[in-house]
């Protein structure tokens, strides 16, 4: 293993982990990835093979590398799993794959990050490891006596499967979106929305223009202008929701998306559905039975499977509750590349959604840690430098 003093382990080789790795590598900062898959892009290959990104090409390409231009505005999940592999590759001699993280520690010189029998030391750690690591689907009351299919949105499979079906899906934001616009696509006996909130939605395209690629404009206006923008922007696309049961939550979109990192719902033909009674929203959960469940808006529905678009954990308390580093709800309390008060050489990247998607939050938070890395190893240079030239003196 290298010891020099700016060589960095990056924990996670998703598309946060590679990109820090290149942007290190070109600073001349040597890295080693470790990751638990043994397989690039693994998240990704579970989600269903008609996914798109919702973000447009622009924002999905990696440092060094731009996005394929071969899918037009939006990246099939295939063409992203390519372009991370493709990635990778570029970057093979530093991965080291199926290295399950167990543990990291503080060590006298940096950090020790413990996978098992194995332990590697750096002074620099960057946990790379992503807000949606891990699929969550809250205790409901009842729910393990429920005998219907109960599966997340990010293992959802072939949507042609619930053709014929009874579904519910649980949450309307970002990935309940794309659900639904996959199931307005399909032929599904009868689909209920659950949700607390109404989300909110955008159209996907403004008379032929991918919204977001004005993504840059969007995270240049302060928040007081873009919520109330977003605002009307929806209702003059989609009236007024309120009366199908979708309510506004007290937050504005992009409020939202800065504080809690709800993103928006991506319309492209769900809210058509709605609109013409294909899809019906009923309120929150309250309770599953053996056949049906029932809301607190004093309706049950017999479902044959339901789908939790209901959010993911970081999963990073057993590796990081001790440092007092984690939110409330488990996210880095510093999630982009700014430096970690009293603890110098931990860093985090991922952990935070902009308007413009994770690919560019991925780049702005690598090139933070670079200049970080190389401003600690110039402060140690200078201290170590320092007795020689009172020796001298």
């Amino acid at each position: 293993m290298q010891h020099a003093d700016k060589h960095t382990l990056i924990i996670g080789a998703g598309l946060t982990g590679l990109a820090t790795a290149h942007i290190l590598r070109d600073q001349d900062i040597p890295a080693t990835v470790l990751d638990a898959s043994d397989r690039v892009a693994w998240n990704w290959r579970q989600r269903h093979p008609a996914l798109r990104l919702n973000i447009h090409r622009k924002f999905a390409a990696l440092p060094g590398k731009p996005a394929p231009r071969s899918d037009g505005a939006y990246l099939k999940r295939d063409t992203l799993i390519q372009h991370l592999e493709d990635y990778a590759y570029d970057l093979r001699d530093c991965i080291e794959a199926g290295v399950i993280v167990s543990g990291i520690e503080r060590t006298p010189n940096g950090w020790r990050v413990v996978a098992g029998s194995r332990s590697f030391e750096a002074p620099h750690v960057v946990v790379a490891t992503g807000r949606d690591r891990t699929p969550h689907i809250p205790a409901w009351r009842g729910l393990e006596r429920f005998e219907g299919d109960v599966i997340h949105a990010a293992n959802v499979g072939k949507i042609s499967q619930f053709d014929g079906k009874k579904v519910l899906v649980v949450g309307a934001g970002n990935s309940g979106g794309d659900v639904l616009n996959h199931l307005a696509r399909n032929n599904p006996k009868d689909v209920r929305i659950s949700v607390r909130y109404g989300p909110a939605i955008v159209p996907q395209r403004v008379f032929g223009f991918p919204l977001h690629r004005a993504a840059n404009l969007f995270a240049a206006m302060p928040l007081w202008i873009v919520d109330p923008a977003f605002a009307l922007t929806q209702r003059l696309f989609f009236g007024d929701l309120k009366k199908y049961g979708l309510t506004s939550h007290s937050m504005g979109g992009g409020t939202r998306l800065a504080t809690d990192g709800t993103a928006f719902a991506i319309d492209d033909g769900f809210v058509a559905a709605i609109k013409s009674g294909r899809f019906k929203v009923v309120g929150e959960i309250t309770e599953f039975w053996t056949d049906r469940v029932s809301f607190d808006c004093f309706c049950s529905f017999d479902p044959d499977v339901v789908i939790c678009a209901t959010g993911y954990k970081t999963a990073l308390e057993p590796l990081l509750g001790g440092f007092d580093v984690l939110n409330d709800t488990g996210i880095p309390r510093y999630p982009m590349g700014e430096p970690v008060p009293g603890l110098p050489g931990l860093w985090f990247n991922g952990f935070r959604p902009e308007f413009q998607g994770y690919f560019h939050s991925a780049a702005k938070g690598a090139r933070r840690i670079a200049a970080g890395i190389l401003e600690d190893t110039r402060t140690v240079s200078r201290v170590q430098a320092s007795p020689q030239r009172k020796l001298a003196a």
